[in-house]
Formats: structure tokens, C-alpha cells, sequence
């Protein structure tokens, strides 16, 4: 029709109305998904930085003992203080690393035991460690330093107290796709309390980290059983991607 009307509907404020209300559509729904992703890089980077401040705590407190155990050998084992020197160095290396990130099991197992050479030097024949290992996926990508916390909390609440010292039991195995890593150490009944509350800063720090890394799908529990105080951590055993 000439008047532009069609079946009684004006037809260009018909367009006009309808480009309008898409418009407003289309406005609200980038600012929807701006938003969105504006809130997404918040969440990350305060994940991210909660992470590194988590990480941060976890600085090894027996670096002065270290430092006098290696001064020690100097003039009498040189070599084996040189050993301790660059397992000293490497475990400080990695907690500078990128706290956000993964590392291999492998690598983080090799962190712990080279912590635990450090104290077994330091303890002699006081720190006797065993180390169980079943099925161990040595590609899995773990947080890094989940391990060397509970060795140095079983170090310090489970071997010093004890006159005789102790064994530390270390068990890593996975089972149907689930990475289950465990830490044993005597406790002596007096410690109990102590060892408890002791603990309670280093577990509830390695707790979040398995939770903004794993989400729901991550464990942390703790026993005490057989005269020994386990903590147990579970998680997904994830590769990197191909």
C-alpha cells in the first residue's frame, strides 16, 4: 500500500520498533556477557592470588637448622654438604615457582625427598622413613609443595618429641583414577593436643589449595590410628594435555 501500512500495521515504525528493541537486546545481552567475563578474570585472579598467598606460608622453618647442619659438615663431609646445599636450593626453588601452576608427581615427590634428606641429616638414625608406592601416575599434574607440609608437620610434631625419634610412612598409589596421597608419623600421647593444633594452619592451607585446584572433587582427612596420625589427601590424578 501507498500509506506503507501493511495488513493495518505501520510498516517502517514496525521495523523501526522492532530494530530498536533488538538493539536494547543486544546491548544488554554484551553487557551481560562483559560482565560475565569481567567477573570470570576477577574470580581467577583472586583464586590466583589467594593461591600465592597460600603458597607463601609455606616457607621450610627449619631452613636455620639447615643452614647449621650443613656448616657442620663443611669441614668434615664436604661433599655431603655440598649435596645438602643444591637440596636446599632446589626446594626453595620450588616454592619461588608460579604457585597457580602444576607440576609433575614425579617432581613433587622428588621435592620430598629431598627435604627429607635434609632433615635426615640433621636427625641421623632418629628419622627412619618409608616410602610406599603402588601404581604411582608419575605424568599426574599436583599443586606443588602438597607433600613437603605434612612431611615437615610429621617431622616436627611426630620425630622431634619422641627421645627415639620415629618412622615416617609415605604412601602414594592411585586406584581408578583417584591419587591418593598419605602421610604417616608416630604420636606420642602427650602430643596429641599439640600435634592437632599444630597441624591445624598447614592442613587448612593445603585444604583450599586442593579445593581451588580440584574443586569438590578433592579429599583431605586425617586419623589418628595405630598409635600413628595419618592425613590422607585424594584428587583426581589429571595429565596435561597432549
Amino acid at each position: 500500500p501507498e500509506d506503507g501500512r501493511l495488513g493495518g500495521v505501520d510498516h517502517p515504525a514496525f521495523v523501526l520498533r522492532n530494530l530498536l528493541i533488538g538493539a536494547i537486546v543486544g546491548a544488554i545481552a554484551l553487557r551481560y556477557f562483559y560482565v560475565r567475563h569481567q567477573w570470570q578474570r576477577q574470580m581467577e585472579a583472586e583464586a590466583q592470588a589467594r593461591v600465592q598467598a597460600l603458597a607463601a606460608r609455606i616457607r621450610p622453618h627449619f631452613l636455620f637448622n639447615s643452614l647449621n647442619t650443613i656448616a657442620s659438615l663443611t669441614g668434615t663431609r664436604p661433599a655431603l654438604a655440598e649435596e645438602l646445599v643444591q637440596d636446599l636450593a632446589d626446594l626453595f626453588r620450588v616454592i619461588m615457582r608460579d604457585a597457580a601452576g602444576r607440576v609433575r608427581l614425579a617432581e613433587e615427590l622428588e621435592t620430598a625427598r629431598r627435604y627429607l634428606n635434609i632433615e635426615s641429616q640433621r636427625l641421623g638414625e632418629r628419622l627412619q622413613v618409608e616410602w610406599m608406592l603402588k601404581n604411582v601416575p608419575e605424568e599426574a599434574r599436583v599443586p606443588p609443595l602438597i607433600l613437603q607440609p605434612l612431611l615437615e608437620n610429621a617431622v616436627y610434631h611426630g620425630i622431634e618429641p619422641a627421645a627415639g625419634g620415629g618412622r615416617i610412612e609415605v604412601l602414594v598409589t592411585c586406584n581408578r583414577g583417584m591419587l591418593r596421597l598419605e602421610v604417616r608419623n608416630p604420636l606420642l600421647e602427650s602430643e596429641a593436643e599439640r600435634h592437632r593444633e599444630g597441624n591445624r594452619m598447614a592442613l587448612a592451607n593445603i585444604r583450599e589449595r586442593l579445593q581451588l585446584a580440584f574443586g569438590s572433587q578433592a579429599r583431605l582427612e586425617t586419623e589418628i590410628r595405630d598409635g600413628q596420625y595419618r592425613v590422607r589427601l585424594m584428587f583426581p590424578a589429571e595429565e596435561a594435555p597432549a
